[in-house]
């Protein structure tokens, strides 16, 4: 008997740095809040990673989260 694979369906959630200038620093507890909420619906974070703007300031933090197709 085949097994059916699993599928999965994705989101990107993108949060803005804020702060000094044009970027600065992450509201940690507004990204938890983000977080937790779509953790509630079933989404799993795959991989969480920042844009660079220049001199290691960072512009946007992008989460990608996955979760089964139904």
């Amino acid at each position: 008997m085949a097994s059916e694979l699993q599928r999965w369906e994705y989101l990107s959630l993108k949060v803005e740095a804020k702060g000094w200038f044009v970027s600065g620093k992450l509201d940690q507890k507004e990204f938890d809040g983000k977080l937790n909420q779509l953790g509630r619906d079933g989404w799993e974070v795959v991989s969480v990673f920042d844009t660079n703007m220049m001199d290691g300031m960072s512009r946007e933090i992008i989460a990608v989260l996955k979760r089964p197709l139904a």
